[in-house]
């Protein structure tokens, strides 16, 4: 199933449950958490967008671990350009951690047919951008405005997935299983959505950010436990250093 027919789903799903969610919670309505809550979500929309094209288009060996490496590595500079300080132990464990990105993000795409040419280049590199920013822009939301930018920047980014979705002939929806998985998918979408806002509001952003970023380590881990899918040599390794990582950053 093309993943743009997945978000089609899944985003306005999350729309609407965020919004459910939002309701509760209340917060203050401003400009500033308007305008980063839509910059979030356009981010990470055409984050989205340009990856997958990149791994239809290139190899997924050298597309998935320089995205990876992206996302990980623009909050912990933005952070520091910031004027944040994290203790020296800390500072360890973010450098073991964007080595373990790269290293769980390893796919073995032996025999591709795929090329990496200067247009599947530009879209990598622009969608690690735009996945990274996505975190330095949540990072200025304001905290009073509780999860209302989130709802925002999901309306956004549901706008733009739909145009995607359009003008590439993948607005379809699925029946079936494909469907009620699309359904699951918005509703983890939109717990990782505000766990990683409350984590970048009560942290600083070059840890967070990086620690957020290791998300291709549990997603290895699902691939081995529900598809039976083998690991390689390295990602093993990157999944220890993930483990060690969280645990300096923590303890720091």
């Amino acid at each position: 199933m093309a993943a743009l027919r997945v978000v089609i789903v899944s985003y306005p799903v999350a729309l609407v449950l965020l919004t459910v969610v939002a309701f509760p919670f209340g917060g203050e309505l401003s400009t500033p958490a308007l305008l980063w809550g839509l910059l979030a979500g356009v981010s990470q929309a055409f984050g989205v967008w340009w990856f997958y094209a990149a791994l239809g288009s290139g190899p997924i060996s050298v597309v998935s671990p320089l995205t990876a490496i992206l996302v990980a590595g623009i909050p912990v500079l933005a952070g520091l350009t910031l004027g944040e300080r994290p203790t020296v132990l800390a500072g360890l464990g973010a450098a073991v951690a964007l080595i373990a990105v790269v290293l769980v993000s390893q796919v073995n795409s032996v025999g591709s047919p795929h090329r990496f040419t200067q247009k599947v280049a530009w879209l990598t590199v622009g969608s690690g951008v735009a996945f990274g920013m996505n975190f330095v822009i949540l990072d200025q939301v304001p905290p009073e405005a509780n999860l209302w930018p989130l709802v925002f920047g999901r309306l956004a980014s549901t706008a733009i997935v739909l145009l995607a979705a359009l003008l590439t002939a993948n607005l379809v929806l699925e029946r079936g299983i494909p469907l009620r998985l699309a359904f699951l998918a918005g509703a983890l979408d939109t717990v990782a959505n505000i766990a990683t806002l409350l984590a970048l509001q009560s942290s600083l952003l070059s840890l967070a950010g990086v620690l957020v970023a290791l998300y291709p380590a549990a997603t290895v881990v699902l691939a081995i436990a529900v598809l039976r899918e083998k690991v390689t040599r390295w990602q093993s390794v990157g999944m220890v250093l993930a483990l060690a990582a969280v645990a300096m950053i923590t303890a720091g």
